[in-house]
């Protein structure tokens, strides 16, 4: 049941930030300080919870190069989408949710297994507060593009539907799966958070909110450490 309604809370904030790109009239600046808070909190949740593990349970060099590995496949599908195939106008931060958000729920629901409540608080909560900026911040970037609502609700849907799905695969099929290749899974996932920090959130944080968003991200930082700490 837990798994489920983790699953659930994370994707759901997809449309919730959605909703608040659309309908909320938050300033700019408050949406930036809000990226880069929730950016500083994945930091960390990234390194704690998904690669420091991994490189307990796997051979250094490798669990490593899958980080490298992971973020090499983001740059390159994000660099695809933006200067191949046209997209803009908050197809950017859709294309950065998607293609680091399935290894990353996939890595989810492989925590999910066995994993304490609170350990799984910690990562699903930092991601739950870097999807609802990036989804606010898409959404609102789509409609000033004359997109319609609904389109908009479809597409956040249906990226929504696929990182749920990543997530039960990553629990329900991966659970036999050796410890070593999960831990390249999650050092992947890791990889390609953060190489879409540096391209797509932070670079929106700084824009929308210029220097305050570098104390915004140690704000999120300090966080992720405070809930951490109670998972430990």
């Amino acid at each position: 049941m837990m798994t489920f309604v983790v699953i659930l809370v994370v994707s759901v904030a997809l449309l919730a930030g959605a909703a608040w790109g659309l309908y909320l009239g938050l300033s700019k600046r408050v949406e930036g300080f809000l990226v880069a808070l929730a950016g500083g909190a994945l930091i960390v949740s990234t390194v704690l919870e998904l690669i420091e593990p991994a490189t307990r349970k796997a051979p250094l060099f490798w669990a490593l190069a899958f980080v490298l590995v992971g973020a090499a496949v983001f740059c390159a599908l994000d660099y695809l989408v933006k200067e191949r195939w046209g997209g803009e106008k908050g197809g950017g931060l859709l294309a950065a949710i998607t293609i680091d958000g399935v290894p990353e729920n996939l890595a989810l629901g492989v925590a999910l297994i066995g994993a304490s409540p609170m350990s799984v608080a910690a990562l699903s909560g930092s991601i739950l507060l870097s999807n609802l900026p990036e989804a606010a911040g898409g959404a609102r970037e789509m409609k000033a593009g004359k997109m319609s609502n609904g389109k908009i609700f479809a597409l956040w849907g249906a990226t929504a539907a696929l990182l749920a799905g990543a997530a039960i695969a990553g629990n329900l099929l991966l659970a036999g799966v050796p410890e070593e290749v999960l831990s390249c899974v999650r050092c992947f996932a890791g990889g390609a958070v953060l190489a879409s920090l540096a391209i797509e959130v932070f670079p929106l944080a700084y824009k929308e909110d210029d220097y305050w968003a570098g104390l915004a991200t140690a704000i999120g930082v300090i966080l992720a450490f405070l809930l951490n700490s109670l998972a430990s």
